[in-house]
């Protein structure tokens, strides 16, 4: 059976939504998220009833923005969040819109051609909290290998 990586992570805005201030980031959502799905390794991500999420209400706070998708691979992932400088120019300024949430981010393997569900992530995210990173809910910084035994090392540069 093959593997993918599936991620959610999620933000919780300073101000509501709608508020003029977080409209730099809403405004590039449709262009960023574009790009990813371009990325080598990319699979699928969770829309709501537009082109993003920002209409859905995944923990019950209006404020906390979702977003899930799901990559082939590890290093897929990581090069679309860590070397992507379109993505990194959004992020580098995250503090300007969001507040600070020790538990934001979880990974973990799914079967392919599988989707995960939001009530999936969110017991992700809570194993995660809970146990720390695990088999069933890790983090890039201590990632584990997919069931088909892919040797792991997302932040290592090929050599050429």
């Amino acid at each position: 059976m093959k593997y993918q990586l599936a991620q959610v992570n999620i933000a919780k805005f300073r101000l509501p939504q709608h508020n003029p201030v977080n409209a730099d980031f809403v405004n590039n959502l449709d262009r960023v998220n574009a790009i990813a799905e371009v990325q080598p390794g990319f699979v699928w991500r969770f829309k709501g009833s537009g082109n993003d999420s920002l209409d859905v209400q995944a923990f019950g706070d209006p404020n906390i923005a979702i977003n899930m998708s799901v990559w082939s691979d590890i290093k897929s992932l990581v090069n679309f969040v860590y070397r992507n400088n379109d993505h990194k120019e959004i992020m580098r300024r995250r503090k300007e819109w969001f507040e600070k949430i020790d538990f934001y981010m979880v990974l973990w393997w799914i079967e392919e051609d599988r989707w995960p569900t939001i009530e999936e992530a969110k017991i992700r995210l809570e194993l995660l909290r809970q146990n720390g990173p695990t088999y069933s809910a890790f983090t890039f910084k201590q990632p584990y290998s997919a069931p088909s035994g892919e040797v792991l090392n997302p932040f290592k540069d090929e050599c050429a």
